[in-house]
């Protein structure tokens, strides 16, 4: 499942009066052709607004529940849906506003109602959001929620963006987009995060995605800081996808696998395999399929 749509501050948007949407996509079908998801009445898509996304599959009876980062009117609110297969619907379940969850980029599910997020900014003023950034300063963390309990358990990053955990479900991943580092962050039985190690990709790291079978790491990530963040129509933002081999060795991989001055596609912000195929999203621009070598 993938969002469009998004409409931030600073962020150019080419088709600010459509409204957005949350698609599926059968990468098993040779057409590739997305289906828009139906949700159930009763949620407001007139302020739908949606950003990071993340699934939780409830093992108990295979159920699939979707969370969705919202930014209605510019603030943060969490969407918890779940997804009725049979119809291919979304029936919105739960609404959360926390200030705890103050500027959220991206999520990651960890159980039907709790999940890890990234608050990106510390300021909400979308001009201290600028200063902030042009700064440097570390005010950006990571907050756990659960229906018992809200709290903080990382900190310490320029501007905390993608979020993601491994495999083994033993550690959490978060890219800092102005570090240009992915952190490891060791999970705890009380849910709490300890820091492992930070490696340099040596570029504006976005979201991450971890390959369900290999546990790599494959982030979209923008090699020009400045074209990414002053969008010019004759002069496009590039885009690279990253892989991240082996990240608790010594000595990582880090390897990139595709890189397009944007003359293909423009700001890749995130990139998925599945099955030797590889998807990149993006932010200014269309998706990119791609079959792996």
């Amino acid at each position: 499942m993938f969002s469009k749509g998004l409409k931030y501050p600073g962020v150019i948007s080419f088709a600010p009066e459509r409204p957005a949407e949350i698609f599926l996509l059968d990468v098993n079908n040779d057409d590739l052709q997305p289906i828009s998801l139906p949700i159930s009445k009763g949620f407001d898509m007139s302020t739908f607004n949606p950003h990071g996304l993340s699934s939780y599959i409830d093992e108990k009876d295979n159920s699939v529940y979707l969370f969705v980062v919202n930014h209605p009117h510019h603030k943060t609110t969490i969407e918890i849906f779940k997804f009725i297969e049979k119809e291919n619907v979304l029936e919105h379940l739960k609404t959360i506003e926390r200030p705890e969850l103050y500027s959220v980029n991206d999520i990651v599910a960890v159980g039907p109602e709790s999940f890890y997020v990234t608050n990106d900014h510390y300021f909400t003023d979308d001009t201290m959001k600028q200063v902030e950034m042009l700064i440097g300063s570390k005010l950006t963390n990571v907050v756990y929620y659960s229906p018992e309990e809200v709290r903080e358990v990382a900190t310490d990053f320029y501007s905390a963006n993608g979020i993601a955990m491994s495999k083994d479900k033993k550690f959490i991943y978060v890219s800092d987009l102005t570090g240009h580092t992915v952190s490891v962050l060791e999970k705890h039985a009380n849910w709490s995060l300890s820091p492992v190690k930070a490696v340099d990709l040596d570029t504006i790291v976005d979201n991450l995605s971890v390959d369900p079978v290999t546990g790599d790491i494959w982030t979209g990530a923008h090699p020009n800081g400045y074209k990414f963040f002053v969008y010019k129509e004759d002069d496009p933002p590039y885009s690279e996808v990253v892989r991240v081999q082996n990240i608790l060795s010594n000595n990582p991989i880090i390897t990139k696998v595709y890189v397009d001055n944007g003359s293909v596609i423009q700001g890749s912000s995130c990139a998925s395999v599945y099955k030797g195929q590889l998807l990149v999203g993006t932010v200014y621009h269309r998706a990119l399929h791609c079959q792996l070598e």
